[in-house]
């Protein structure tokens, strides 16, 4: 492909900022067509980012002769049948993540890659931001010796919608981050997989996982609270605690590598700065990213096609984040 031509299926709030107009940023891109199963906010965001075509159906995206290519950004439990029908009509997909709401759902994804030859990628941009690249290079660069562990703290109050919707409030209710049916899980399942993808970009696949979950604050009916033990494919271990209805006096969210020369702090979603901490002091790093956090990963999913790259992020490498969160979760 020289010239990509994008359909996209959803157009909620993650598209109006860090991804959607990255697209038109990379040469050689650009956004054909936007569908929503609802027509007034199909039209509407198409005609405020200037795009030509748009569609309340899927289906009539994906058959459009001049879309090549589909980007997938609705919520989990649908990422699965969209990357299918996509695959299925040729066209090469960029999935929002995670992956799929199911281990199993990811596995019928990459069958139906593996059947077609056509490539599935998947938005765990962060691991091409040139933050996390820093926190790559050190980690890996050997400055903290022998890495012995790896510890994720987590920990939030509840949001205002939180309190708005009754344990057994109805679908059109509530978040759909908060019902399992729709998102997979909960908080955990939206928030945890930019970590643990992160973790196994620079350790390898986690082998081993397991977790206890509770419903703590009793504010929704999904867990609430997290806590897990894990082994990566070169032996590492380590461990995490989520919570998202602690006190205001307990919010935190870092992650800790600990190696036997120093241990290196960073944060997955305040990007404070890295603490890098070795004999002689600790060491404060500052990296600012881009302003669309997505155009890096975008831009490379993009020379994949075009032949003169590669992207690393696909459904293959996101399928283990998806495993490690069932076993937590005591899926099976």
């Amino acid at each position: 492909m020289k010239e990509i031509s994008w359909g996209f299926i959803g157009c909620g709030e993650v598209t109006e900022i860090k991804s959607g107009p990255a697209f038109n940023e990379v040469e050689g891109s650009h956004i054909e067509a936007v569908m929503s199963r609802t027509e007034r906010r199909a039209r509407s965001y198409a005609e405020r980012h200037g795009i030509r075509k748009w569609y309340t159906d899927a289906q009539e995206l994906i058959d459009d002769p001049q879309v090549n290519a589909v980007y997938v950004a609705t919520p989990p439990a649908s990422h699965a049948t969209y990357a299918i029908m996509a695959m299925r009509a040729g066209k090469p997909v960029y999935v929002e993540k995670p992956l799929a709401a199911s281990y199993e759902d990811c596995v019928r994804i990459n069958r139906i890659s593996e059947q077609t030859g056509v490539p599935c990628f998947v938005a765990y941009y962060r691991r091409y931001l040139p933050y996390f690249q820093r926190v790559k290079e050190i980690v890996c660069g050997g400055r903290l010796g022998k890495l012995l562990n790896v510890q994720v703290h987590f920990s939030r109050p509840p949001r205002e919608v939180d309190f708005n919707f009754g344990k057994h409030g109805a679908l059109g209710e509530r978040p759909w981050r908060l019902c399992p049916e729709v998102s997979g899980g909960g908080y955990f399942y939206d928030l945890a997989p930019h970590q643990l993808d992160l973790l196994q970009d620079m350790f390898g696949v986690i082998v081993r996982a397991h977790g206890y979950c509770a419903n703590r604050g009793g504010l929704y009916e999904v867990e609430d609270t997290v806590s897990a033990a894990f082994e990566f494919e070169n032996g590492l271990n380590g461990s995490g605690s989520w919570c998202f209805v602690g006190h205001e006096s307990a919010k935190e969210e870092r992650i800790e590598v600990v190696g036997d020369k120093g241990m290196l702090t960073f944060s997955v979603y305040d990007e404070s700065p890295i603490e890098l901490h070795l004999n002689d002091g600790m060491t404060c790093i500052e990296v600012a990213n881009p302003p669309y956090v997505q155009l890096p990963i975008i831009k490379t999913v993009i020379e994949h096609l075009q032949g003169t790259g590669v992207c690393s992020s696909t459904s293959v490498s996101a399928t283990p984040t998806n495993w490690v969160m069932d076993r937590i979760l005591g899926k099976f």
